[in-house]
C-alpha cells in the first residue's frame, strides 16, 4: 500500500482537492474527523485538553467549544503548541491504527491521509509521498473572509498561525495549484492520481 499525506494551508482548498481524489477512487482518511472523535467527552485527549485549558472551552454537554478554542490558539502561538501536543499524538495513533486495519481492503493500493498540520508537526516521514495544495496568500485571505465571515485582520492572523504555504511547497512531492478554476484543479489532481496509482502498482505488483 502507498500511504500519501495530503496537506495545505487554511483556505487553500484542500477539502476540495480531497473530494476530487475521492471521486477518482481514493480511500481517504481525514485527520480532522479523527480529531473530532479523539476529543469526544471522556477520551484521553479530551481529559488532557480540559485540564490544560479549563472548563470555559467546553459546552454544557462536555463537547469542545471549537470556535472559542480556535480563536485563542490563532492569537497565542504557545497555546497552539500546547493544543497540538495534546491532540496530534492521539490523532496520529488513531490514523496509524486505521491505516493498518484498512490496508488489505484498499483496491487502488493508495491510502490518502488528509492532515492539515502534517509538516508543522513533523510526521511527513510516515508517508511515502506528500501532496501539498497551494493557493496564494491573497486568495487564502479572500476565501477566509468569505467562508468564515471574519475581518481581513482576523484572516491574516489565522495565516500567521500556520507555516507559510510556500515553505510547505518546498517539501512536497506533488503540488496542486488551487488558485484557478475548479476544472484546472481537477486536471492536476487526475494527473497526480495516475502517478500515485503507478507508484502503488510498482510497490505492490498484485494491485490491479
Amino acid at each position: 500500500m502507498l500511504k500519501v499525506g495530503l496537506t495545505g494551508g487554511i483556505a487553500s482548498g484542500k477539502s476540495t482537492v480531497s473530494e476530487i481524489f475521492a471521486s477518482l477512487g481514493a480511500q481517504i482518511l481525514d485527520a480532522d474527523e479523527v480529531a473530532r472523535e479523539v476529543l469526544l467527552p471522556g477520551q484521553p485527549a479530551w481529559t488532557m485538553l480540559r485540564q490544560a485549558f479549563g472548563g470555559e472551552f467546553f459546552n454544557a454537554d462536555g463537547t469542545v467549544r471549537r470556535k472559542k478554542l480556535r480563536k485563542l490558539v490563532f492569537a497565542d502561538p504557545e497555546k497552539r503548541k500546547q493544543l497540538d501536543a495534546i491532540v496530534h499524538p492521539e490523532v496520529m495513533r488513531e490514523i496509524n491504527r486505521r491505516s493498518e486495519t484498512s490496508s488489505s481492503s484498499i483496491q487502488s493500493g493508495v491510502l490518502l491521509v488528509d492532515v492539515p498540520l502534517l509538516l508543522e508537526v513533523g510526521v511527513a516521514n510516515r508517508f511515502d509521498k506528500v501532496v501539498v495544495v497551494y493557493a496564494s496568500e491573497r486568495v487564502q485571505i479572500k476565501r477566509l473572509i468569505r467562508r468564515d465571515g471574519i475581518s481581513e485582520e482576523e484572516a491574516k492572523q489565522a495565516l500567521k498561525a500556520q507555516m507559510v504555504l510556500k515553505q510547505k511547497v518546498e517539501q512536497a512531492d506533488y503540488v496542486i495549484d488551487n488558485n484557478g478554476r475548479l476544472e484546472e484543479t481537477q486536471v492536476q489532481v487526475q494527473r497526480v492520481w495516475q502517478e500515485l496509482l503507478e507508484l502503488a502498482r510498482a510497490k505492490s505488483p498484485t494491485v490491479e
